[in-house]
């Protein structure tokens, strides 16, 4: 895994993979590699003005590349139903569940969930649920989520999964990500039990300058954190193109484990891919069945064959 770059991504011919959230940052550097070396590439974007540019542009920076725009709002339960139904896969080699917010004032999702427990965990949960099929049947594909080293900001609250009791935006978001990898946990050990190839891993970036850290105080209109953070991406913070390298290891290289965690290698903050820690909390059986169970009432995707027995 040393000094491992986008130089070493397998050849990728014939696979077909889905990215969500990639118009920007780390999904689009995510959808151009995997591009670049041959796949079939969805980019799953919420806006469809900024999901066909990102096409285009790939394209541009990709010769040759096979790439689509799918619109996919992963705060909508509909839209993930709809977005799968229109999926007529042969194959699907990759699900890259990339798409996220971060640290948002306190919103709802249609369905009513929390915007950032909504977005990146259910409504990646629900999409993987309902893109299994295609998934199982198709030898050697993969599951990687897109966690954080954030997810030491905060363990799950069962009782209180959509933060209503009390809502503290960066807890929230710690508490997203760690769902994220509860999630991944989870999902690798019902896929062995059921003897299934499908490999579940995680992924997370460091600090890698996107512009999700500036999304929260700009939609509150804080032009001076904004600044801040501005600044931190410039002076502190690696690329998108270095922080989507552990994304791509996890997709893509040929000894990744399930259930493993991929991140820089340096501090955990930048540098070629390596294993990452994680707390301890994300590999608990019994919040990872807890979690499952929940997610699965609240968005009414079961995941038939994968019953954890």
């Amino acid at each position: 895994m040393s000094g491992w770059s986008t130089r070493d991504i397998p050849d990728q011919s014939g696979r077909t993979a889905v990215v969500t959230g990639a118009n920007s940052g780390l999904g689009y550097v995510t959808a151009r590699e995997l591009a670049r070396k041959g796949a079939r590439v969805v980019l799953a974007c919420r806006s469809e003005t900024r999901g066909r540019e990102a096409v285009e542009r790939l394209r541009g920076e990709a010769s040759g590349a096979d790439a689509e725009f799918r619109r996919l709002d992963l705060a909508d339960l509909a839209s993930v139903r709809e977005f799968a139904a229109r999926a007529s896969y042969e194959r699907l080699d990759l699900l890259v569940n990339n798409a996220g917010v971060m640290a948002l004032p306190y919103g709802t999702t249609a369905d009513g969930f929390e915007i950032q427990f909504g977005v990146n965990h259910l409504g990646h949960f629900a999409l993987t649920g309902r893109l299994l099929p295609a998934l199982l049947a198709t030898p050697g594909a993969r599951v990687v989520n897109v966690s954080s080293m954030a997810h030491l900001l905060g363990n799950i609250d069962i009782r209180d999964l959509n933060s209503e009791q009390r809502y503290r935006r960066w807890t929230a978001y710690g508490r997203s990500k760690t769902a994220n990898l509860l999630f991944t946990h989870e999902l690798a050990r019902r896929l062995a039990a059921a003897g299934a190839g499908l490999v579940a891993a995680a992924a997370h970036p460091g600090y890698a300058a996107t512009n999700l850290q500036t999304a929260g105080v700009r939609a509150e209109g804080r032009r001076a954190a904004e600044r801040f953070v501005e600044i931190g991406n410039r002076f502190f913070a690696q690329s998108a193109a270095a922080g989507a390298l552990p994304t791509l290891y996890a997709a893509t290289a040929p000894d990744v484990r399930p259930d493993s965690f991929t991140g820089p290698s340096v501090t955990m903050w930048r540098g070629a891919p390596a294993p990452s820690w994680r707390a301890p909390w994300t590999r608990d059986d019994r919040a990872g069945r807890l979690l499952w169970a929940e997610s699965e009432r609240l968005t009414g995707v079961m995941y038939e064959g994968l019953d954890g027995e």
